[in-house]
Order: structure tokens, then C-alpha cells, then sequence
């Protein structure tokens, strides 16, 4: 069982240090930020705790929720399943906050479907923005609109909250536009609803990264992504890593406050752990997600040594994306 199957209880994360170690308590490691990307920050978190003994606190507020602790300075690193914002990058600003932004992994971005759906195995993007656009709201209501072939069955949707970059990114390679869909869905924060919301419901469809549907293969299914070639590719380690799962492949990425790394040598041990491509591989594979390719490491070490701020993106996410671009833009 991966370490995150507890998420829909856990709001914050303290993971206490092992006895013998109550100086180095007193430095603390302050993440925040996606709920995608907790998995893996709960991951490096405790393992860096139990190497270092250096206390590791892990925050669920969402992307957008994590970028607001950020760019105020109140925490270290953030966590975030898209790139930072326009928005976001003046708040920084204003606060006189510079971010390093690495990519710390690879998502397949998930559409699911209860198990006994036998209808929508493979859909068009096309399907999906007819669902999921703003002028859908209170119009499509049943399967049978999205498709004549389609059961005439009521249409219930679940997917991430407007303050995560999940909701973000698939809102803009699926309808088109960030941040812009129908608001009569069931909107979360926690995964772990979406996936008991489709698990109890035939009828439901939702979306979420990749390690949750890891986890609850057993409870949901993945629905196939057709592709421009006519070939339906369903999100897997492998169409994720090789960039075949379109338009719904991303990088997902830790950013860390410069000066916080500069003073404070626990920011640094940890940002370090993270880019050790032992850990990245490892700890990332084992709940669920992509690891980086071995390269990308060397150049997430370099950025970090070289304290290179900014981001790749200019403000918004860029529809596939793959890390060997974004890295070799950074090298």
C-alpha cells in the first residue's frame, strides 16, 4: 500500500523526529501546497526525517492555496501540479520572494470511470470539453447528450477543487482555457472523494492524478485518451513517461523560496535529498508517479547549486510539455 492512503484524513502532516534529536527539531522543514503532489512531498518528508532527524511538516492547501503561504514567505517549498502563475509571480514579487522551480516528477493526469462502465473505454477530447465546458452547466446532464451511443443514464461529475493546478491544467487541455469550466460538479480538494465518488456511482466520471488511480485500480478504471493518430491510449508509468498520453501528460514540480535555501541549511539537506536521484527515483515510484529521467536530475542539481529563479512558463501551464524540452531549456 502506497503511504498516502490516509490523505482524506490528514490536513497537515507533522512527521516527528526519532528520539536523540530535539536540537535539530528545532529547524523545520515547511512544505505546502498541491494535493496531487502530497504523495511525494509525504514521501521525501519522511525519509528525510528519518535520515536527518530534521523535522518535516507537509500542508494540503491546493496549488493555488500553497503559491498564497509561498509567495508570502511562510513556508520553504511548495508543491504545485501546475506551473506558477501570472498572479502568483507579482504576489511573490510584491513580497520580495525568488523561487527555484524544479520538476520533481511525471504525471499522467487520470480520467476515471466506475468499473462497470462499459461504454466510455475510449473518449475524444472532444467528448470530454462537451462535459466539462462552462455553457455545459444545467445543459448536459446525461451520457446520452455526450454521445448517441451512449446509456441514457444521468451524468455525475467529480474532479479537483478550483484552487488545484489538477483543475488548472485539465480545464485548459481539455476545454481549452485555465481555470474554465461548468461549477455543477463536485469540486474537491481531497482525491480520495473523487475516488469513492466514482467507485459508488455507475454513472460518475472524474479526474485525478495518476497515484490515485495507482492506488484504487482495484476500485475505479482509467478511461483511454484518443489521440490524434486514432490510437486510445490510456494513462499509465509508461504513456506518462514517454509522453504517448496526450494532452493530459505534465511535470509536477517543487518550488523553494531562494533566500529560505540561502539562510537555512535544512532547506538545503532537503531540497538536496530531493534531487539525489536515489530518493527522486525510488521515493516518487513508490507512490505512483513517473521519476524524472536520470538527466534530469543532474540539471535539478545544477539549478539549485546555481540558484537559478524563475520559471519556464512565463505565467500558465503549456499544454504538452515534456521534461526533456523543459530541461533542456534549463541546462
Amino acid at each position: 500500500m502506497h503511504r498516502h492512503c490516509w490523505l482524506a484524513t490528514a490536513a497537515a502532516v507533522a512527521f516527528v523526529a526519532t528520539a536523540g534529536v530535539a536540537d535539530a527539531q528545532e529547524a523545520t522543514v515547511l512544505i505546502d501546497g498541491s494535493s496531487t503532489v502530497f504523495p511525494i512531498s509525504e514521501a521525501m518528508a519522511e525519509e528525510f526525517q528519518k535520515s536527518t532527524g530534521i523535522r518535516t511538516v507537509v500542508g494540503l492547501s491546493g496549488t493555488g492555496g500553497g503559491f498564497k503561504k509561498f509567495c508570502r514567505g511562510e513556508t520553504n517549498i511548495s508543491g504545485a501540479s501546475r506551473p506558477i502563475r501570472t498572479e502568483e509571480m507579482e504576489l511573490c514579487k510584491e513580497n520580495g520572494v525568488e523561487y527555484i522551480e524544479l520538476p520533481v516528477a511525471i504525471d499522467g493526469l487520470s480520467v476515471i470511470v466506475h468499473p462497470k462502465n462499459d461504454w466510455a473505454e475510449c473518449m475524444d477530447v472532444a467528448d470530454l470539453k462537451m462535459m466539462w465546458e462552462p455553457d455545459a452547466q444545467d445543459k448536459i446532464k446525461n451520457w446520452k447528450q455526450v454521445r448517441e451511443e451512449y446509456p441514457d443514464a444521468p451524468l455525475n461529475l467529480f474532479g479537483a477543487g478550483v484552487d488545484s493546478g489538477t483543475y488548472d491544467y485539465f480545464t485548459l487541455a481539455i476545454v481549452g482555457k485555465e481555470h474554465s469550466s461548468r461549477g455543477d460538479f463536485t469540486a474537491t480538494e481531497d482525491d480520495n472523494v473523487t475516488i469513492q465518488g466514482v467507485a459508488g456511482d455507475i454513472n460518475a466520471l472524474g479526474f485525478l492524478g495518476l497515484a490515485y488511480l495507482e492506488e484504487n485500480r482495484d476500485k475505479v478504471k482509467p478511461v483511454a485518451i484518443r489521440q490524434a493518430d486514432g490510437s486510445c491510449i490510456e494513462p499509465t508509468l509508461e504513456t506518462a513517461r514517454d509522453a504517448t498520453y496526450q494532452p493530459l501528460s505534465r511535470p509536477l514540480f517543487f518550488y523553494v523560496n531562494k533566500a529560505h535555501a540561502d539562510a537555512h541549511e535544512h532547506v538545503r539537506k532537503f531540497v538536496e535529498f530531493v534531487m539525489d536521484p536515489k530518493h527522486g527515483t525510488e521515493l516518487v515510484a513508490e507512490v505512483g508517479y513517473v521519476p524524472l529521467p536520470e538527466k534530469a536530475f543532474e540539471l535539478g542539481q545544477k539549478k539549485f547549486a546555481d540558484r537559478k529563479t524563475g520559471t519556464f512558463f512565463g505565467g500558465g501551464s503549456k499544454v504538452g510539455v515534456t521534461i526533456e524540452e523543459l530541461l533542456a531549456s534549463e541546462g
